[in-house]
């Protein structure tokens, strides 16, 4: 009977790992698709946005949630509209970026508090966390790496060597990427062996 016992936890640990590596897959893959396809992930998150204000509007019409879980929620979605007026850029010292994080937390905090003084099916739960709270940030936290490999422009700012030669000053100034496709490729670096080709 401890056999099994033990068999079942060696499994468990199996499955753990086989689903951490698809998810890092599939992250991988999203991260190629949004880098690929940038102005068609400015307008999905877009609509997502526009799908999470109708949501809170179906919540505040069919649900017993506080007018002010609705409009720090709808608040969120304001500040997010705002975080994107810049995409495939973001500025983390921005007004816009600190309030929709201050409002991320804040949401969080007054569902947490909402959801331990009545009691849903945790199904519901998890509906309102996935669609209300965790949709639209998982799509920007993905779509940091759509800016590493847009081609530059000129700025405003003047240039201290050679004005003229946009892409050299470019890549100079940004020789370090910090994006989630840089993160798995340094990863897959790191931890997958080099293939090798034979020279015939």
């Amino acid at each position: 009977m401890w056999f099994l016992y033990m068999l079942s936890w060696l499994a468990l640990l199996i499955q753990l790992c086989i689903v951490t590596l698809s998810i890092a897959a599939g992250l991988y893959y999203l991260a190629e698709l949004v880098e690929e396809y940038t102005v068609m992930t400015g307008k999905i998150i877009k609509y997502l946005i526009y799908a999470t204000i109708l949501i809170y509007i179906g919540m505040l019409l069919f649900e017993d949630f506080t007018i002010l879980m609705i409009g720090s929620g709808l608040a969120s979605c304001v500040a997010y509209l705002l975080v994107l007026n810049d995409f495939p850029f973001f500025y983390v010292s921005s007004p816009s970026f600190i309030v929709s994080i201050v409002l991320l937390v804040f949401n969080h905090y007054i569902a947490f508090s909402h959801f331990s003084r009545q009691w849903y099916p945790f199904a519901e739960v998890l509906a309102y966390f996935t669609l209300c709270l965790w949709l639209v940030p998982f799509a920007f936290f993905v779509s940091l790496s759509a800016n590493e490999n847009i081609l530059p422009t000129t700025s405003g700012v003047p240039q201290e060597q050679d004005e003229s030669d946009v892409v050299s000053n470019y890549f100079r100034k940004n020789k370090k990427k910090m994006g989630l496709l840089s993160f798995f490729k340094m990863a897959q670096e790191s931890v997958l062996p080099q293939r090798v080709r034979k020279q015939f």
